[in-house]
C-alpha cells in the first residue's frame, strides 16, 4: 500500500470525524461534539498541527495531532504527539511509522525537540511500533483528582 503523508485538509472534516471517532472509541471515551469541533479549528488555526495519511486512491487511513510549547528542561520547544490513529484496513503498511517520522520531520524544521508521547500500557499492538521507534522513558502519568474527606484522613 502506498502511503502520502500531507496536512490535513478542510475538505477532509467528515473523513476525519470517522477516524477521530474511531480513536475515542479504541480509547473508550466520547468526547464532546463541541471538543471535537474546537480540536478541527485549532487545527485550522494553526494552534494545534495535524497530518493526514493517504493511501493511493487520495484517502484518508491515518491522522496524527501535534503541538509545541514551552519547556522547562530546555531552551527549546518541546514536540507533544497527542493523537495518533490509522484505520485497521491500513494497519502494517507502516501508516503509524510514517506519521511519527512526519512528525519527528516537522519537530525538527521548527527548531524542536523530538516528539513525545504517551500510550495506554494495554495498547500492545502500537506499543510494538514505538519500542522500535522511540525510548520509553519510565514515566508513570497521573491526573490530579480532588481528593475526598476519607483520602485526606489517610
Amino acid at each position: 500500500m502506498m502511503i502520502r503523508i500531507a496536512p490535513l485538509r478542510l475538505t477532509e472534516r467528515t473523513r476525519w470525524d470517522q477516524l477521530w471517532s474511531e480513536y475515542q472509541q479504541f480509547y473508550a471515551v466520547e468526547l464532546p461534539q463541541a471538543v471535537s469541533e474546537n480540536t478541527w479549528q485549532r487545527i485550522h488555526n494553526g494552534r494545534v498541527h495535524a497530518l493526514g495519511a493517504r493511501n493511493s486512491s487520495d484517502y484518508l487511513v491515518g491522522i496524527v495531532h501535534f503541538l509545541f510549547h514551552e519547556d522547562t528542561w530546555s531552551l527549546e520547544q518541546s514536540c507533544y504527539l497527542q493523537d495518533l490513529y490509522v484505520d485497521p484496513t491500513a494497519r502494517g503498511s507502516g501508516c503509524g511509522r510514517m506519521l511519527i517520522e512526519a512528525v519527528a520531520e516537522a519537530a525538527q524544521r521548527s527548531g524542536a525537540k523530538s516528539p513525545y508521547w504517551l500510550t495506554h500500557q494495554s495498547n500492545q499492538v502500537a506499543r510494538q511500533l514505538y519500542d522500535r521507534l522511540a525510548q520509553n522513558q519510565g514515566f508513570i502519568q497521573y491526573v490530579y483528582t480532588k481528593p475526598t474527606e476519607a483520602d485526606r484522613d489517610r
